[in-house]
């Protein structure tokens, strides 16, 4: 039984009853946060993490009766590639990539190899190098919310 009220799916299964986002409700937030992390924005990174923050803030504390924990890691995960890839987009010369991998631990001959890829955006993104170089743990440092620990926080509260 599955039924749709006020954002939220409302279904029962073994354990009795419960609610979490509609599938609409997660597409939606979705596609804001796409919006928000558009390549092209050209907007600084402290902004941007800003408006996520605002938006997710809320968002999180509206549905978090609710279950999301295996959305919201899938959302983070997601988000992180879009910021990194933002990132690796705003740097756009050779020079600035070596430079910027150089300042992330990468040695010179490494930042070199990965800065003269060929390869788009968002593949970019993906790389392990990239992810290696721009952790988790750094993009919280420059002010990225970490959505599964912030739902965390308003769940335990």
């Amino acid at each position: 039984l599955r039924l749709k009220f006020l954002g939220f799916s409302l279904g029962v299964d073994h354990n009795g009853a419960y609610a979490r986002p509609a599938k609409q409700s997660q597409q939606r937030v979705k596609k804001a946060l796409k919006l928000l992390t558009k390549r092209n924005r050209g907007i600084s990174l402290t902004r941007m993490f800003e408006e996520i923050h605002r938006k997710m803030r809320g968002w999180l504390q509206y549905y978090s009766i609710g279950k999301l924990t295996s959305f919201i890691q899938r959302l983070d995960k997601w988000l992180r590639v879009r910021i990194r890839q933002y990132i690796w987009k705003q740097w756009k010369k050779f020079k600035t990539k070596v430079t910027n991998l150089q300042k992330l631990g990468l040695s010179q001959r490494d930042a070199y190899v990965f800065a003269s890829t060929r390869k788009g955006y968002w593949r970019t993104a993906h790389s392990k190098t990239l992810s290696y170089s721009l952790t988790n743990r750094k993009l919280e440092q420059l002010g990225l919310m970490n959505m599964s620990k912030t739902l965390q926080s308003i769940q335990c509260d």
